[in-house]
């Protein structure tokens, strides 16, 4: 099959590798703001507005099925991606982790936008921002809130605005280790955490962490998209689906070739 992969995570990464191992047609999609990956096949950087859309690359590179395995709040792409699909009937399958759930001794709070955020963080004064890009006038709101002293931004990409002057902007990648994620958060005696409901492993040790601690997570919901085709959450009841459509049709070649 030819397989469009949208990627740019850790799990779109693990499913390029091992569809090609089974010698699927892979062509592996990010932005590629961060990094761009070595893998056995195919790798578009910078979206598809260079092919003239989605749309047009699907009918252009023929592609079989779309796989999305863009990180859970990916919303844009994951619009745009089923939209592609139903204009060219191509198929659009996700691939979306499970979301982390609150343990014993977690103080976790939802917000669902920037307002309820700001209303949540009032009264806290050393919060640590580790929920991706974030706009200048909304850092400017939480630095100017009367209990604000000092922040801590740490996101995988450069800022796309300028960093006020009491936020320390950190540059990481993850995974992360417990370890180093509650040395930072006491080296810069963080009293709240805000980030995003990503699961996995790769970031999820500051969660652990800050249960340690004793230290409130700010957690941004989810986004809701709209479903596709079919939706997974396991690496190998992916694939193994994949491979069925494979068996389905070698054996209706099969039949018509009798």
């Amino acid at each position: 099959m030819r397989i469009l992969l949208l990627g740019g995570t850790a799990d779109g990464r693990h499913l390029a590798e091992r569809l090609s191992q089974l010698r699927h047609e892979v062509l592996y999609s990010i932005a590629g703001l961060v990094r761009v990956p070595t893998l056995p096949c195919e790798v578009l950087v910078g979206g598809f507005t260079q092919f003239g859309g989605l749309a047009m690359f699907l009918k252009e590179r023929q592609v079989d099925l779309v796989i999305n395995a863009t990180h859970p709040y990916a919303a844009n792409m994951s619009t745009a991606a089923i939209a592609a699909g139903e204009q060219t009937a191509v198929p659009v399958w996700r691939f979306l982790r499970s979301a982390w759930t609150p343990q014993a001794g977690d103080d976790w709070r939802e917000y669902a936008d920037n307002d309820t955020l700001l209303e949540q963080l009032n009264g806290f004064k050393r919060p640590l921002l580790s929920a991706g890009q974030m706009t200048l006038p909304l850092l400017q709101a939480l630095t100017s809130q009367n209990s604000f002293e000092q922040g801590v931004w740490r996101t995988a990409a450069s800022p796309t605005c300028d960093v006020p002057a009491n936020i320390t902007w950190l540059k990481a990648i993850g995974p992360f280790d417990v370890k180093h994620e509650r040395q930072l958060l006491e080296a810069h005696a963080i009293d709240v955490i805000v980030t995003k409901n990503s699961g996995g492993d790769s970031t999820s040790a500051k969660l652990e962490a800050a249960r340690e601690l004793g230290i409130p997570v700010l957690l941004h919901q989810r986004p809701t998209v709209r479903d596709a085709k079919q939706t997974f959450s396991d690496y190998s009841q992916l694939i193994n689906a994949v491979q069925a459509i494979v068996s389905t049709s070698s054996r209706t070649q099969g039949t018509q070739q009798q």
